[in-house]
């Protein structure tokens, strides 16, 4: 077994500090002797040891004095005394003094190795847990949240202000940046990290069913219902619930959110039991909640409830310097996936990528990406791997408008049309669900011209 742990054996007696000092340089210890106290911190000014073995008796500076003046300049030293002539009170003052514990002359060799080996090994797992608790204190982020831009460093230094809070949080965000990574990054870094992270998509359900998917319901609540259900703020006990898309919610559910969060209190569809929980409210939208108030579409007093700490994730075309960071890795990790031998993007292809507009943000360059790995025939992705050819200004709308929804509508209508306007795939290629873009489609006013 190799050791890099240092003893330092204290003793005026030279057959003492000898016979120990072999016993433990054959234990592989790195080991060194001091005649005295006076020598001992010496040598322990001048270089640093994991242990100490002190004879509690010595002419000078006795054993005693040395654990005060080391425990004063190095409180996790540990320092085991040696006496002949144990006292209950001597014991008693060493082990205030910060002694980690005494033995006696004569020294068994066996008995002393093993104390020794003990309190090392407890050294070094003090020393691991407050290594554990440092990089703890660095935020903790998922895979995919990935960047070095001024833009993300910002929202890191957001996540580690509200994580360790119990503050509701508003994500907003374009399709695709991320507001799901960051709602986890929160929760992973919370006191709350143990418990779960409910995630409820309220864009994708009816009002009868985001209420029974939230609160859950009673056997018999409704028309072939034969059995009992926990809702969402049920299972989110002790963790967060991450309300995604929250804008979709009609005013009537937005009242019973309204009144959940702020009771902690529920009842299940059907049922009169009142059911508590204990969970954080992380959300997540798109567009403005505040826009939304101002046309009576989403209730003020919700809007200050959740509101309570705001993140806004920059599209990627606004972070332009995380693109081939971002590529790179899922590059990797798409290869590694498929067990393929792609290596590198090609300069030609990475430019392309970093002046692509990416109007499907960070998940459209994941598709991107696992789309050429696919078809990548060498080991290095080239701009024909890449599912489009087309310019940066490619989504610009025919009359020059740049807008979000622009962007968005001509996207949109660019992927059904390759798609046949399979809803189903289309959705699946845009990361959305069907009610979503269902949504979307009526919103645009988009029509099937095939």
């Amino acid at each position: 077994m190799n050791r890099n742990e240092k003893i330092l054996i204290v003793d005026d007696e030279k057959i003492v500090r000898d016979s120990l000092f072999h016993w433990f340089e054959n234990e592989d210890y790195i080991v060194d002797t001091a005649e005295d106290g006076e020598t001992a911190l010496r040598k322990f000014d001048k270089q640093k040891y994991d242990l100490l073995l002190v004879d509690m008796k010595m002419p000078g500076i006795s054993g005693l004095e040395v654990l005060k003046r080391i425990k004063e300049a190095e409180p996790e030293t540990i320092i085991i005394l040696i006496t002949a002539f144990a006292s209950v009170q001597t014991a008693i003052t060493a082990l205030k003094d910060g002694a980690y514990d005494y033995v006696t002359k004569p020294i068994d060799p066996d008995e002393l190795t093993h104390l020794v080996r003990k309190a090392l090994e407890q050294k070094a797992l003090k020393k691991e847990i407050v290594t554990l608790r440092e990089s703890y204190s660095e935020i903790i982020k998922p895979d995919n949240l990935i960047g070095e831009s001024i833009q993300m460093k910002k929202i890191f230094e957001l996540i580690n202000t509200v994580a360790p809070t119990d503050t509701s949080v508003l994500i907003r965000g374009e399709s695709g940046t991320g507001k799901e990574l960051v709602a986890k990054a929160i929760h992973i870094n919370s006191h709350r990290k143990y418990f779960p992270i409910v995630h409820v998509n309220c864009g994708a359900l009816t009002e009868q069913l985001l209420e029974c998917e939230l609160f859950g319901h009673e056997k018999g609540a409704f028309t072939g219902n034969h059995s009992k259900r926990r809702g969402k703020f049920e299972m989110a006990d002790g963790g967060t619930i991450f309300l995604d898309e929250i804008s979709a919610v009609s005013l009537k559910m937005q009242i019973d959110l309204l009144r959940v969060i702020e009771t902690g209190q529920f009842s299940r569809v059907g049922g009169n039991q009142i059911i508590k929980s204990d969970f954080r409210v992380i959300a997540a939208a798109i567009e403005p909640l505040e826009n939304l108030v101002k046309q009576g579409r989403f209730r003020e007093d919700l809007y200050y409830r959740l509101n309570v700490f705001n993140i806004v994730i920059p599209p990627l075309r606004e972070r332009r310097n995380d693109i081939s960071l971002l590529a790179n890795y899922f590059l990797k990790r798409f290869a590694a996936a498929m067990n393929k031998p792609v290596m590198k993007i090609s300069d030609e292809a990475m430019d392309f990528l970093e002046k692509y507009d990416w109007p499907g943000n960070v998940r459209e360059l994941e598709n991107a990406i696992e789309r050429a790995v696919v078809v990548g025939k060498t080991d290095t992705i080239q701009v024909a791997d890449l599912p489009f050819h087309v310019s940066s200004n490619s989504f610009e709308s025919d009359d020059g408008d740049k807008s979000l929804s622009a962007v968005e509508k001509k996207y949109i209508l660019k992927i059904l049309n390759e798609n046949n306007w399979n809803i189903s795939r289309s959705a699946q290629i845009l990361s959305i669900d069907r009610v979503t873009l269902y949504n979307k489609i009526n919103k645009y006013g988009l029509r099937n011209l095939a």
